[in-house]
């Protein structure tokens, strides 16, 4: 996969066929590009900066205070305020630069990416297929969500600005992002708050390490240099993960990189090797259900509290802001992931879709009598689940039997084909199967 991001397509959009109609939109977006998580390669002849003078968007802002005026000469009155600020990295020796970022920040072209996106889905869902309002004048119509990791929320900013500007809400309306704790945290698999999932993981990790270590060894020979002469391994110093993480954002921001990370068998070999690493526990029921169970859950009542309220539930949008584990964790989770690390602003779309029947000839007696004689329905209460990731449909295999899916069209999956899928990755008591004693699992 490259790591630039893929934009949303919104003139290749494939439309649904003519007898189903919209209902929800459910996004969940990788944030946009960032500076790495660490500082590695700065040494020659890798020579890649350790510090990153691309975050000049985000550094003046406006700060909400409490300020106060007096009432009386014994008492006053709290009042809001904002206070304009400016923010800057401070470095060890106390120099700083305004536009220095901070590591694993989001950069100025990721806030550009995730508002472009934001931008994107605002010509598809508003003004390709009328499904959105032009204007937000019912605050029930949007949800917007991240991590409360500051990229993230960042990142949220950007698409919601993207998709409604702020002269598109009316009635006062001021668009609310939602932050969980990080113990109630689902928007990733949450190894801070489950022991059991933090336990596996280490295991998955400590088994890829082992079994990639041959394919990883032709690479020393190309790629040592430029780590002070270790190994190349996933469990090296650094860690292969941090290298890709560094060399994928370098890129990603057009940062020069080493000539050899540009050698597409080099970085497919590296990829897949982190992609096993953190990845490969997915292969497992128990792995999926600790990770994602929780969230596939939300997003499966979501999609069934609209089934049966229809226009009584008016969310018709819901944005989530999250990480790059995410996305492989659902596209895995769902037997669906094509082993590539996700994009940087990549996003994974469910979609849900209500069936609408012809209406039938009128009878002789139905022109006759009028609304007194029987008439066919004209809905029905048959649902369907399309997700999407990068411009593409997904077919879940768990869908492809007959009758779980739209007849000739298999990427339909039916809504209650996925809710017993998701059933069966929900946890039952998740805090409970979290605390579960574990060794690791066997290479």
């Amino acid at each position: 996969m490259p790591a630039r991001e893929v934009p949303l397509d919104v003139d290749g959009y494939p439309m649904a066929p003519p007898e189903l109609v919209l209902e929800q939109v459910h996004v969940y977006a990788r944030h946009g590009e960032r500076t790495p998580v660490g500082v590695r390669l700065v040494d020659p002849p890798a020579s890649i900066p350790q510090h990153w003078t691309m975050c000049q968007n985000g550094r003046q802002f406006r700060a909400a205070v409490a300020g106060s005026h007096a009432l009386d000469e014994t008492s006053v009155q709290q009042h809001d305020a904002s206070l304009l600020l400016r923010r800057a990295v401070e470095r060890r020796d106390g120099s700083f630069h305004d536009s220095e970022c901070m590591l694993g920040e989001l950069t100025d072209i990721g806030r550009a990416t995730t508002y472009n996106l934001g931008v994107a889905l605002r010509k598809l869902y508003v003004d390709k297929l009328n499904f959105l309002p032009d204007r937000i004048g019912h605050e029930g119509h949007v949800y917007f969500r991240s991590t409360q990791v500051p990229r993230t929320i960042e990142s949220l900013q950007q698409i919601v600005h993207g998709l409604y500007p702020t002269t598109k809400y009316d009635n006062g309306i001021v668009p609310r992002i939602l932050i969980r704790n990080p113990r109630d945290e689902n928007l990733l698999g949450n190894t801070m708050a489950c022991r059991r999932l933090e336990v596996l993981n280490a295991g998955f990790a400590i088994a890829a390490a082992k079994a990639m270590e041959h394919t990883l060894e032709p690479l020393d020979e190309k790629l040592s240099k430029y780590i002070r002469g270790n190994p190349i391994r996933i469990d090296g110093q650094p860690r292969l993960s941090g290298i890709f993480d560094t060399v994928r954002s370098a890129q990603a921001n057009g940062v020069k990189v080493p000539p050899e990370f540009h050698d597409k068998a080099i970085m497919d070999t590296i990829e897949r090797a982190v992609v096993t690493e953190w990845f490969a526990g997915y292969k497992t029921e128990e792995f999926r259900r600790l990770a994602m169970g929780r969230l596939l859950d939300d997003l499966s009542r979501k999609m069934t509290h609209k089934a049966d309220y229809g226009e009584k539930d008016p969310l018709k949008i819901l944005i989530h802001s999250t990480h790059d584990t995410a996305l492989a964790g659902l596209a895995s989770t769902l037997d669906v992931f094509d082993e590539r690390w996700p994009a940087f602003t990549a996003s994974i779309t469910f979609e849900l879709f209500r069936k609408v029947e012809p209406e039938s000839p009128k009878s002789f007696l139905q022109s006759l009598f009028g609304t007194f004689a029987p008439t066919s329905s004209k809905r029905t209460s048959e649902h369907f689940v399309r997700m999407r990731y990068q411009n593409r449909n997904l077919s879940l295999p768990f869908c492809f039997e007959e009758g779980s899916h739209l007849k000739g069209s298999p990427e339909f999956c039916t809504l209650t084909a996925f809710q017993q899928r998701v059933k069966e990755l929900t946890p039952q008591d998740w805090e409970k199967d979290c605390l579960t004693a574990a060794s690791h699992p066997r290479s």
